[in-house]
């Protein structure tokens, strides 16, 4: 854990030192904490600074939610979209901008978190409600993705104005990252972390099919609600602040199960770190290979996360087989 913490402080000098003005540290240092409205100071204040605590926020967040849905579902290629967060915060921002002129990031957050909370509500009433499985919820929340994201489509296409300011977002991109952002969006991923954290045990439990759960006193019905409330807190607003980010909840998961095994006591705090870790990475990786432009971390963290993905599909079927 002490070595994951050093990756991420290393990570995060990283990400506000490199851009397409590289900063030496002392430049970086001088910015933080003895802002003087130099070119550097507001370089490293008002830009880079906001986009890294967001960058350490959403990726905390979507790395926490990954985890969680996995075990949730008992399905470990689950990722936090599989509920309809994803297309659910989408679907009322493409509506925010089309149908009542939102076009402020600010103005985002709040639809994009209120679609993700109302699809969650959905997807767990067509899952069953108390009477909801794995499969079930999986199942609600793929019809309702698809669903939606047919939606947000067909808004797009039909209004150019809405394409063209949700392009960016639908992609996935710390490059707008602000303070007020990050003050709006902080309060709910805090919640979904403390939550999370919370209902480790029950969902040890979980994990070895509800007849079990039930014998060791688990409280199934209790325990899905609240890994739902988790996800949407969580995956809503990482979502909200940056638009739909892919594979992190997926990829830093799995790494971690090869450190610490199954026990998700230790595979929540572990996420936690190294979802930063994997996100800032890609966001310093995408700036720096395309100067003095960038490239999108949710571009970079997909052309990462698909092989990934690929290989970790094999692999199950080979153990399958």
């Amino acid at each position: 854990m002490l070595l994951s913490f050093g990756i991420l402080l290393l990570v995060c000098a990283a990400s506000i030192a490199v851009g397409a003005k590289p900063l030496p540290l002392g430049d970086v240092w001088h910015g933080l904490f003895h802002d003087t409205g130099t070119a550097s100071d507001v370089i490293v204040a008002d830009v880079r600074l906001p986009r890294t605590v967001l960058g350490l926020l959403v990726g905390t967040a979507l790395g926490l939610a990954g985890a969680v849905m996995q075990a949730l579902t008992r399905n470990p290629l689950a990722e936090p979209g599989l509920l309809g967060v994803n297309a659910g915060a989408a679907a009322a921002v493409v509506s925010a901008i089309s149908f009542l002129g939102v076009t402020s990031l600010t103005g985002y957050v709040w639809f994009a978190f209120l679609g993700a909370a109302v699809v969650s509500a959905v997807v767990y009433v067509l899952g069953g409600s108390r009477g909801a499985t794995p499969v079930r919820l999986a199942l609600a929340g793929t019809a309702a993705s698809a669903a939606l994201f047919g939606y947000v489509n067909a808004v797009q296409l039909l209004d150019s104005a809405a394409l063209d300011r949700l392009r960016f977002w639908t992609v996935g991109s710390l490059a707008s990252a602000e303070m007020s952002t990050v003050g709006k969006v902080w309060p709910f991923i805090a919640a979904g972390v403390l939550l999370a954290l919370l209902i480790a045990r029950p969902l040890n439990a979980m994990e070895l099919g509800d007849e079990t759960a039930r014998a060791l006193g688990a409280h199934l019905t209790r325990t899905r609600v609240l890994a739902m409330l988790s996800v949407t807190l969580l995956c809503g607003a990482a979502t909200a602040a940056c638009g739909p980010i892919v594979f992190v909840g997926l990829m830093v998961p799995h790494l971690v199960r090869g450190i610490t095994g199954p026990d998700l006591r230790w595979i929540l705090p572990y996420a936690a770190v190294l979802s930063p870790v994997l996100l800032l990475g890609a966001d310093v990786v995408g700036r720096v290979i395309a100067r003095p432009s960038e490239i999108q971390v949710g571009i970079v963290t997909a052309l990462i996360g698909g092989p990934v993905f690929i290989q970790l599909v094999r692999r199950k079927r080979m153990a399958q087989l």
